[in-house]
Protein backbone atom coordinates (compact mmCIF):
# COMPACT_ATOMS: atom_id res chain seq x y z
CA UNK A 1 0.00 0.00 0.00
CA UNK A 2 2.92 2.29 0.53
CA UNK A 3 4.53 1.67 -2.81
CA UNK A 4 1.76 2.42 -4.40
CA UNK A 5 0.90 5.49 -2.75
CA UNK A 6 3.98 6.44 -3.03
CA UNK A 7 3.79 5.48 -7.25
CA UNK A 8 0.30 8.15 -7.01
CA UNK A 9 2.52 11.00 -5.65
CA UNK A 10 4.80 10.76 -7.88
CA UNK A 11 2.51 10.33 -10.84
CA UNK A 12 0.27 13.43 -9.59
CA UNK A 13 3.50 15.44 -8.96
CA UNK A 14 4.67 14.34 -12.44
CA UNK A 15 1.01 15.71 -14.44
CA UNK A 16 1.64 18.74 -11.97
CA UNK A 17 4.58 19.66 -13.66
CA UNK A 18 3.39 18.94 -17.15
CA UNK A 19 0.49 20.76 -16.67
CA UNK A 20 2.89 23.29 -15.93
CA UNK A 21 4.71 22.82 -18.49
CA UNK A 22 1.97 23.06 -21.08
CA UNK A 23 0.87 26.28 -19.56
CA UNK A 24 4.23 27.49 -20.15
CA UNK A 25 4.12 26.35 -23.84
CA UNK A 26 0.97 27.60 -24.46
CA UNK A 27 1.61 30.80 -23.39
CA UNK A 28 4.50 31.16 -25.73
CA UNK A 29 2.57 30.02 -28.76
CA UNK A 30 -0.10 32.77 -27.98
CA UNK A 31 2.39 35.22 -27.61
CA UNK A 32 4.08 34.38 -30.51
CA UNK A 33 0.73 34.48 -32.14
CA UNK A 34 0.01 38.40 -30.94
CA UNK A 35 3.25 39.07 -33.41
CA UNK A 36 0.66 38.36 -36.41
CA UNK A 37 -1.40 41.48 -35.24
CA UNK A 38 -0.96 44.78 -36.31
CA UNK A 39 -1.49 46.61 -33.06
CA UNK A 40 -0.37 50.54 -32.31
CA UNK A 41 1.39 51.36 -29.01
CA UNK A 42 -1.14 53.26 -27.06
CA UNK A 43 -1.76 53.47 -23.48
CA UNK A 44 -4.21 55.79 -23.40
CA UNK A 45 -7.02 54.94 -20.59
CA UNK A 46 -10.22 52.88 -21.91
CA UNK A 47 -13.39 52.37 -20.26
CA UNK A 48 -13.46 48.95 -20.68
CA UNK A 49 -15.87 45.81 -20.00
CA UNK A 50 -15.71 43.65 -16.64
CA UNK A 51 -14.32 40.86 -16.53
CA UNK A 52 -12.97 39.98 -20.09
CA UNK A 53 -12.68 43.46 -21.10
CA UNK A 54 -10.25 44.81 -23.21
CA UNK A 55 -8.93 48.33 -25.28
CA UNK A 56 -9.52 48.28 -29.04
CA UNK A 57 -7.67 45.58 -30.84
CA UNK A 58 -5.54 47.30 -32.99
CA UNK A 59 -3.94 48.93 -29.66
CA UNK A 60 -1.94 47.98 -27.04
CA UNK A 61 1.04 48.37 -24.99
CA UNK A 62 3.77 46.14 -23.21
CA UNK A 63 1.17 44.70 -20.54
CA UNK A 64 -1.86 44.17 -23.19
CA UNK A 65 0.85 41.10 -24.71
CA UNK A 66 1.07 39.15 -21.45
CA UNK A 67 -3.02 40.23 -20.72
CA UNK A 68 -4.15 38.66 -24.11
CA UNK A 69 -1.54 35.69 -24.47
CA UNK A 70 -3.18 34.43 -21.11
CA UNK A 71 -6.61 34.88 -22.09
CA UNK A 72 -6.14 32.98 -25.01
CA UNK A 73 -4.89 30.46 -22.59
CA UNK A 74 -8.26 30.84 -20.54
CA UNK A 75 -6.90 32.85 -17.83
CA UNK A 76 -8.10 36.70 -17.45
CA UNK A 77 -5.76 38.80 -15.68
CA UNK A 78 -8.16 41.43 -15.99
CA UNK A 79 -10.68 40.20 -13.13
CA UNK A 80 -7.90 38.05 -10.87
CA UNK A 81 -5.75 41.48 -10.34
CA UNK A 82 -8.90 43.33 -9.80
CA UNK A 83 -10.59 40.30 -7.26
CA UNK A 84 -7.04 40.14 -5.53
CA UNK A 85 -6.71 44.49 -5.27
CA UNK A 86 -10.69 44.47 -4.26
CA UNK A 87 -9.37 42.63 -1.00
CA UNK A 88 -6.12 43.96 -0.58
CA UNK A 89 -5.65 47.19 -2.03
CA UNK A 90 -3.35 48.47 0.32
CA UNK A 91 -1.13 45.78 -0.84
CA UNK A 92 -0.57 47.52 -4.72
CA UNK A 93 1.45 50.59 -5.71
CA UNK A 94 -0.55 54.06 -5.43
CA UNK A 95 1.87 55.78 -7.94
CA UNK A 96 -1.06 56.91 -9.65
CA UNK A 97 -3.44 58.44 -7.22
CA UNK A 98 -6.22 55.78 -7.27
CA UNK A 99 -8.57 55.94 -4.31
CA UNK A 100 -10.09 52.36 -5.11
CA UNK A 101 -9.42 49.23 -7.47
CA UNK A 102 -10.38 50.66 -11.17
CA UNK A 103 -10.75 46.78 -13.89
CA UNK A 104 -10.75 49.04 -16.69
CA UNK A 105 -6.56 49.90 -16.01
CA UNK A 106 -5.23 48.40 -13.01
CA UNK A 107 -3.95 45.07 -14.76
CA UNK A 108 -2.44 47.07 -17.54
CA UNK A 109 -0.01 48.54 -15.18
CA UNK A 110 3.41 46.73 -14.88
CA UNK A 111 3.98 47.73 -11.43
CA UNK A 112 0.57 46.03 -10.36
CA UNK A 113 1.29 42.87 -12.34
CA UNK A 114 4.30 42.05 -10.30
CA UNK A 115 2.77 42.87 -7.20
CA UNK A 116 -0.02 40.38 -8.35
CA UNK A 117 2.55 38.04 -9.06
CA UNK A 118 4.40 38.37 -6.73
CA UNK A 119 1.72 37.96 -4.29
CA UNK A 120 0.41 34.13 -5.78
CA UNK A 121 4.42 32.88 -5.64
CA UNK A 122 5.79 33.32 -9.11
CA UNK A 123 8.65 35.52 -8.13
CA UNK A 124 11.76 34.09 -9.26
CA UNK A 125 15.09 35.03 -8.68
CA UNK A 126 16.79 37.73 -10.85
CA UNK A 127 19.82 36.61 -13.04
CA UNK A 128 22.18 37.44 -15.62
CA UNK A 129 22.89 33.82 -16.79
CA UNK A 130 20.18 32.59 -19.56
CA UNK A 131 19.61 29.34 -18.45
CA UNK A 132 17.35 30.99 -15.19
CA UNK A 133 14.73 31.75 -18.07
CA UNK A 134 12.50 29.01 -19.31
CA UNK A 135 10.04 29.25 -21.77
CA UNK A 136 6.98 31.21 -20.42
CA UNK A 137 8.65 33.32 -17.82
CA UNK A 138 8.03 36.78 -17.72
CA UNK A 139 10.54 39.46 -17.27
CA UNK A 140 10.27 43.26 -16.12
CA UNK A 141 12.79 45.96 -16.85
CA UNK A 142 12.71 49.56 -15.86
CA UNK A 143 13.92 51.08 -19.10
CA UNK A 144 14.82 54.36 -17.63
CA UNK A 145 18.12 54.29 -15.80
CA UNK A 146 17.68 56.12 -12.49
CA UNK A 147 14.01 56.66 -13.42
CA UNK A 148 10.62 54.65 -13.67
CA UNK A 149 9.91 53.23 -17.34
CA UNK A 150 8.23 49.83 -16.45
CA UNK A 151 8.43 47.04 -18.89
CA UNK A 152 6.97 43.48 -19.82
CA UNK A 153 7.66 40.84 -21.82
CA UNK A 154 7.47 36.87 -22.39
CA UNK A 155 10.35 35.01 -22.71
CA UNK A 156 9.99 32.42 -25.45
CA UNK A 157 11.49 29.26 -26.76
CA UNK A 158 13.96 30.85 -29.02
CA UNK A 159 17.24 31.81 -28.75
CA UNK A 160 19.78 34.83 -29.75
CA UNK A 161 23.04 33.32 -31.27
CA UNK A 162 24.77 33.98 -28.38
CA UNK A 163 22.14 31.25 -26.17
CA UNK A 164 19.91 34.42 -24.78
CA UNK A 165 16.68 33.90 -24.84
CA UNK A 166 14.34 35.78 -27.26
CA UNK A 167 11.42 37.96 -25.70
CA UNK A 168 8.23 38.79 -27.02
CA UNK A 169 6.80 42.37 -25.87
CA UNK A 170 5.85 45.71 -26.96
CA UNK A 171 7.81 48.43 -26.48
CA UNK A 172 6.25 51.16 -28.93
CA UNK A 173 5.91 49.60 -32.30
CA UNK A 174 3.71 46.43 -31.69
CA UNK A 175 4.21 43.04 -30.44
CA UNK A 176 8.03 42.17 -31.36
CA UNK A 177 10.24 39.01 -31.05
CA UNK A 178 13.69 40.60 -30.09
CA UNK A 179 16.92 40.36 -28.03
CA UNK A 180 16.25 42.45 -25.28
CA UNK A 181 16.51 40.03 -22.10
CA UNK A 182 19.71 41.86 -20.82
CA UNK A 183 19.38 45.02 -23.10
CA UNK A 184 18.19 47.11 -19.82
CA UNK A 185 17.55 46.55 -16.02
CA UNK A 186 15.67 43.68 -14.98
CA UNK A 187 13.16 44.37 -12.06
CA UNK A 188 11.44 41.24 -11.83
CA UNK A 189 11.13 37.04 -12.98
CA UNK A 190 8.11 35.50 -12.58
CA UNK A 191 6.69 32.05 -13.77
CA UNK A 192 3.29 32.16 -13.46
CA UNK A 193 0.97 29.42 -14.19
CA UNK A 194 -2.33 30.57 -13.41
CA UNK A 195 -4.64 29.73 -10.83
Amino acid sequence: LTMRLGFLFLLCFAQAAQAGCDVAVRLVQAAKERLTHNVVYDGRYYKIAYPGGDVPPNVGVCSDVVIRSYRALGIDLQRLVHEDMKKNFHLYPKKWGARRPDPSIDHRRVPNLQTFFTRRGARLPRSLHPTSYKPGDLVTWNLRPGGDLPHIGIVTDQKSEKGVPLVIHNIGEGPKLEDILFAYEITGHYRYKGP
